[in-house]
């Protein structure tokens, strides 16, 4: 019998302590879906991280629904890129509470940055890193203690006014300084996800352990789905392509890619004519063999642009992962599915 009433009783005993441990998982909110997939992958089964930008819509003009908010107003963390690429979070960061927690993962120490202004090449990647690989590894990532982190873009003590000092684009997404789609570096999600995990655990110690096995496993894949975007490119990486929006600075200074020029500067921007027509003389000149277009938005533009030339029009590319399933696997599959739509269209 004392056998029998043991089992319940130790049953609810780790029940509690699975409550208490679910308890303290920090309620936390992000801003676009390359972030929420990092923090949705070190969570793991202990929480569902929220997320803001809806499907479809731009990371740079959105308008936060009431509800949303609250949210942001409410929860333990706000983990965003930062106020360069996102000024339309600024008045709900403001409802903040001083030295609520907030991770700016663009000002963090160890992010690679580059300038809008940055060549595309590979060898300007290496040079902007002024590092070694080991130095920016997930290793690194998770010996980054809680008093770095305050120089990373979250100081507790002051909320999150180190977020809209960071750059200039703090009020105006313009194509000078500090371009902020520095999650397509995959270095970059790499290192993120340790210091994710390094938050979280300040914030959840009796989950530190999952916390970083789980950004661990997440550095792991995305290695993975770099080392398979790297095969893909490797082939096609001189030859010119255009791109609707200037968003993957990054991604083509990573693997040494031959990026010639975008359409739009903005994905919401309207190009000038002077700009339309020196590019459209270069499309018919050869100087761009690829123009891809972006999801959510209008082909017409990539068509015109092609028009009459030899350019071949490639898939549709997807910087923030607007039109793919949210998740811990859309960061991996981000990368990797932009290397097999841009290597498909530049292939002879």
């Amino acid at each position: 019998m004392r056998y029998i009433i043991s089992l319940p009783l130790t049953s609810l005993g780790l029940a509690l302590c699975t409550g208490a441990a679910l308890a303290d998982v920090p309620q936390v909110m992000t801003d676009i879906p390359p972030v929420h997939s990092l923090v949705a992958r070190v969570m793991g089964d202990l929480g569902t991280p929220g997320l803001l930008l809806t499907p479809g819509a731009s990371e740079h003009h959105f308008q936060l629904r009431p509800s949303q908010a609250q949210g942001i107003a409410a929860a333990d963390l706000v983990v965003m890129v930062g106020p360069g690429l996102t000024p339309w979070l600024d008045p709900a960061l403001a409802l903040r509470p001083d030295g609520a927690p907030l991770l700016g993962l663009l000002a963090a120490e160890g992010t690679f940055r580059r300038d809008y202004a940055a060549g595309g090449g590979h060898d300007d990647h290496d040079h902007a890193h002024g590092h070694d690989e080991e130095d920016h590894d997930h290793a690194a990532a998770e010996d980054h203690g809680h008093d770095d982190h305050a120089e990373a873009g979250h100081d507790h003590d002051h909320g999150h006014a180190e977020a809209h000092d960071h750059d200039d684009h703090a009020h105006d997404h313009s194509h000078e300084g500090v371009d902020p789609h520095a999650w397509l570096d995959p270095e970059n999600g790499r290192l993120w996800l340790g210091l994710i995990a390094a938050e979280l655990s300040r914030l959840d110690p009796v989950n530190a352990a999952t916390y970083a096995a789980n950004a661990a496993r997440g550095a792991e894949e995305i290695a993975a789905a770099d080392a398979a975007a790297r095969e893909a490119l490797t082939p096609v990486k001189d030859r010119p392509f255009g791109t609707y929006h200037d968003a993957f600075g990054y991604y083509a200074a990573h693997y040494g890619l031959n990026l010639q020029d975008s359409i739009a500067a903005g994905d919401a921007s309207t190009p000038g004519a002077k700009h339309l027509s020196e590019l459209s003389a270069r499309v018919a000149a050869g100087e761009i063999l690829c123009l891809f277009p972006e999801a959510g938005h209008d082909l017409a533009a990539v068509e015109r642009m092609a028009e009459g030339s030899g350019a071949r029009i490639g898939g549709a590319l997807d910087p923030v992962g607007t039109a793919m399933e949210p998740g811990p696997g859309l960061y991996p599959a981000l990368i990797r599915t932009s290397a097999e739509t841009i290597a498909a269209c530049l292939t002879p």
